[in-house]
């Protein structure tokens, strides 16, 4: 076998049409991924692996690849010899099929020993191919397996991408890759930014691509880097003003798709705007107009933006004040919203949710407000907190949905019916929910700060889980069309970090009531309480805790969240003691020992009949411990109590090492026995440690 050690860079790009913002960064990975995995499998790994996107190009620039795949030799195994020939030493159909697929006489074919016996196989020596000899077909199925929901074609051809394809550019150091790409045959001509260099440029070598592109075409290719441009003029432009640019990540990546060359246009516009809830115009300059806001030390929006534009124009001034003209009448709009909502009251809007159907079976919007609003005053009579607020938030939490600014703006539902709620003077905590309803809102997000806030957004979830289960709609596999996984883990999270005493089966049976009317839930409140609990292991998993230790404390069906915690995190804590896996194995041991147990053992134990000096010493441990924990347990105070534990461990080993559990004489067997299911069910009060 022999290699070349000759390594050259290899360009690759693909010059197109602008390609679909929001979906260029997962294009150019995925060309890049598919390319460097055509290589690879070729044998042909690349040293160091550069990824390109801008509006018109996708591009790799692939560092030190051989020149030539290594020389292999090829096996292939046939049929045994005493299959391949007949009596009289004449090849048999089999072996003529394997000989003339492998092109050679049966007669030509080795012959090898196995432990089977003698096989006959084919030989050869296959040289490697040049790398640019593969390269054209590696780039081509890697494009045709890209993620492109929906491809099109233009002119006169068959071949369809994601936009109209204009020039491929495939070198190797300085020489052109011949090969054809989409219809198009390969060269080293790109082309520069649109408006300041739409000639072409000739790449003098693959390892010069982006500073060519740079210098010459004033196109920065390298997404990161221009990202990185984008935000650092924004931030300037907005300290010049006295603010803070407000960047929300997912439009700096949009901005970045959407230019070659950033240039950052700061523009302002009319105070009395300002009058509007900030986070209307912040939504409209996001949304619609790709603007960065800009807000003060405090984080109230100050009247100007940061705009990107793709171009240096000699007339910048004129730039900033079309940008101006442009969000105007969009802050018009807001404002006007904005003023005649708030010529009516938010309550005067639950009327019309009387017409929005929430779900065909379990009837309007207003009937869920209705229920949720009864589960809530009972919630939140639970925790301690104001029934009367709580019922008030959970009536008036979707009046929003039917608001002019909310019907243009529908991500700023529960937001705005915070600013109604306040405008007519609902109390604090009551405005405050009409926002937190919807916290969690993903992962990472914050659970409500305030207690009504979560009271509702719990109640509200824990009716949707409960009624789209009561009606068998709940999810399978990936279908999870009302986002109950991520709504059952947000009750969780609210429950355990908002730390409220809640017991989620006796909650779940309050909201299968409020649905009796509508359907008979309570046959589902099993299934439901199973399906949010389940989410813990995410939860925990998300937090480095081990399977085993969640699964410990699962098989006791703890029904309260909150203590369910309290109890993983113990048995985390435990699991850093020496004395832990020594009394896990126990707890394992006595498990499988009364498993074998015919009927119910013994419960209490018998003292006279403790004959034996290691029984004796662990019984007395063991009522030690009892006195010592049961106060702890009683206070949820769990990870206390597995530590008191933990001194057990040196009189179970010596009762293990000494005692036969299993006597001959019943008595003593029932009596061991019991001292044994009493040793277990004090780890059980915590978690079933034999789980570990």
């Amino acid at each position: 076998m022999t290699s070349s050690t000759q390594n050259k860079d290899i360009l690759i790009e693909i010059g197109t049409e602008e390609l679909p913002p929001k979906a260029l960064k997962t294009l150019s990975d995925a060309f890049t991924s598919g390319v460097v995995a055509g290589l690879e499998d070729a044998s042909l790994a690349a040293r160091e692996v550069l990824a390109y996107a801008a509006p018109r190009r996708l591009a790799i620039l692939l560092k030190d690849v051989p020149v030539k795949q290594a020389d292999q030799s090829v096996e292939r195994k046939g049929p045994a010899k005493k299959a391949a020939f007949d009596d009289e030493g004449n090849p048999t159909k089999a072996v003529e099929g394997f000989a003339k697929s492998c092109g050679v006489s049966a007669f030509d074919l080795e012959e090898i020993e196995t432990p089977k016996g003698i096989w006959l196989v084919f030989r050869q020596e296959m040289a490697g191919k040049d790398t640019a000899e593969l390269i054209p077909d590696i780039v081509n199925k890697s494009l045709a397996k890209l993620p492109i929901p929906k491809r099109m074609r233009w002119g006169a051809s068959d071949i369809e991408f994601v936009r109209p394809v204009h020039w491929i550019v495939m070198m190797q150091d300085k020489q052109v890759i011949d090969g054809e790409v989409l219809g198009i045959k390969s060269g080293n001509t790109t082309k520069g930014h649109r408006f300041h260099h739409p000639d072409e440029i000739t790449i003098t070598q693959a390892s010069s691509y982006a500073e060519q592109l740079h210098n010459q075409g004033h196109v920065i290719a390298d997404f990161e880097a221009r990202r990185a441009e984008v935000r650092n003029q924004a931030e300037e432009s907005a300290k010049k003003v006295g603010g803070v640019v407000l960047i929300d990540e997912n439009l700096l990546d949009e901005v970045t798709a959407l230019i070659e060359l950033p240039v950052a246009v700061s523009g302002s516009f009319d105070e009395e705007f300002l009058q509007v809830p900030q986070e209307c115009l912040i939504s409209s300059m996001q949304d619609h107009q790709k603007y960065f806001p800009v807000v003060d030390a405090n984080g109230k929006l100050m009247p100007y933006f940061i705009t990107t534009s793709n171009i240096k124009s000699s007339n910048p001034k004129s730039v900033r004040q079309g940008n101006e003209r442009v969000i105007r009448p969009r802050f018009a709009d807001a404002k006007f919203f904005w003023d005649q909502d708030c010529k009516v009251k938010l309550e005067s809007r639950r009327e019309a949710t009387k017409k929005i159907i929430f779900q065909q079976k379990l009837g309007t919007l207003y009937e869920k407000t209705e229920r949720v609003s009864k589960l809530a005053a009972f919630i939140a009579s639970e925790i301690g907190a104001d029934e009367n607020q709580a019922a008030r938030a959970a009536a008036l939490s979707k009046c929003d949905l039917l608001s002019n600014m909310v019907q243009e703006f529908p991500e700023l539902q529960g937001i705005m019916g915070s600013y109604y709620a306040k405008h007519d003077n609902e109390p604090d905590a009551v405005a405050a929910a009409m926002q937190e309803q919807y916290q969690p809102a993903f992962a990472g997000d914050v659970i409500p700060a305030g207690e009504i806030g979560k009271v509702l957004s719990l109640t509200d979830r824990l009716d949707t889980i409960m009624g789209i289960f009561a009606i068998d709609m709940k999810p399978t596999g990936s279908k999870d069309p009302f986002s109950l996984r991520r709504s059952a883990l947000g009750a969780l999270r609210i429950i355990i970090e908002g730390k409220l005493n809640l017991d989620l089966k006796a909650l779940l049976n309050k909201a299968a009531e409020g649905l009796q009317h509508k359907i008979d839930a309570n046959a589902a409140v099993d299934d439901a309480h199973t399906f949010i609990m389940e989410r813990l292991k995410a939860y925990y998993q998300d937090q480095g805790i081990n399977s085993d230790t969640v699964n410990s404390v699962a098989s006791l069906n703890p029904s309260h969240p909150l203590d369910f915690h309290q109890r993983v995190h113990a048995v985390a804590s435990f699991r850093d003691l020496v004395e832990s896996e020594s009394l896990a194995a126990a707890n394992k041991r006595i498990s499988n020992i009364l498993k074998k147990v015919d009927g119910d053992t013994q419960v209490e134990v018998n003292q006279e009949l403790l004959n034996e000096d290691a029984e004796k010493a662990l019984y007395k441990a063991i009522i030690n411990q009892q006195a010592k924990v049961k106060p702890l347990y009683a206070k949820g105070e769990y990870a206390e109590a597995l530590s008191s534990l933990a001194v057990l461990r040196e009189d179970v080993d010596n009762f293990f090492d000494n005692i036969m559990v299993m006597d001959e004489d019943e008595a003593l067997k029932n009596n061991r026995l019991a001292l044994l299911s009493q040793l277990r069910g004090l780890f059980l009060e915590v978690a079933d440690l034999s789980r570990l």
